[in-house]
């Protein structure tokens, strides 16, 4: 069992590296770029990084942080694939700006003064506001991808590893607007059900136009 969890590792693994091979590429296109900022990481890595240095972990707790690494493997996978999505959008031309890519459903996700806003929520009620019956299309519109399986099991794509990415107006609770920003939202998920665990990434993006 410990040995097939390993080999998931492995696969997610390939999939990013294989995924920033095409994000290089994409930076030698013309056209519009985009300048990356990490600006929040998932909790869920720091927490796995603090138990690892913790001595006598028992078989259950190293299993827990397996899972929380795939759930953070899987949110960086998406980033890859949303980056490389948007990035092709500006090259081109189908995009402009970022105005009207954002999500913009349920009503007050964007405002941090919401109840709904998405700061608020967890990545588990996110999903099912995004997807409430879980057949992997989204209910709401804008969604990079959604439930996005990606990683090969026996020549089928297993549905326990995902990812769902989206773009967020970071200035639509005030502030300036401005068109030309976003913020990129990843959630890696693996499970489902109540055994579901994920991780969030939320990462600045901005339109660089390359000459």
């Amino acid at each position: 069992m410990e040995q097939d969890e390993e080999e998931k590792l492995k696969m997610i693994k390939r999939f990013i590296e294989y995924n920033n091979n095409q994000l290089q590429h994409a930076r030698h296109e013309r056209g519009s770029g985009l300048i990356i900022v990490i600006l929040v990481l998932a909790f869920l890595l720091a927490v796995g990084t603090a138990l690892i240095s913790v001595t006598g972990i028992n078989s259950k707790v190293a299993g827990n942080i397996r899972t929380q690494q795939q759930a953070f493997n899987a949110a960086e996978a998406g980033f890859n694939s949303a980056w490389l999505a948007i990035e092709n959008s500006f090259v081109t031309d189908s995009w402009v700006s970022f105005d009207g890519h954002y999500l913009i459903e349920p009503y007050g996700i964007d405002d941090p003064l919401s109840v709904d806003y998405f700061r608020k929520m967890t990545d588990r009620k996110l999903l099912d506001y995004i997807d409430p019956d879980g057949d992997g299309s989204p209910d709401v519109g804008n969604v990079i991808f959604c439930r996005q399986p990606f990683i090969s099991d026996g020549g089928t794509l297993n549905p326990r590893f995902t990812y769902t990415a989206f773009l967020i107006d970071d200035e639509a609770g005030g502030g300036t607007p401005d068109a030309a920003d976003a913020l990129l939202v990843c959630i890696g998920s693996i499970g489902t059900g109540s055994n579901m665990t994920t991780a969030r990434l939320e990462i600045g993006l901005a339109i660089e136009i390359s000459h």
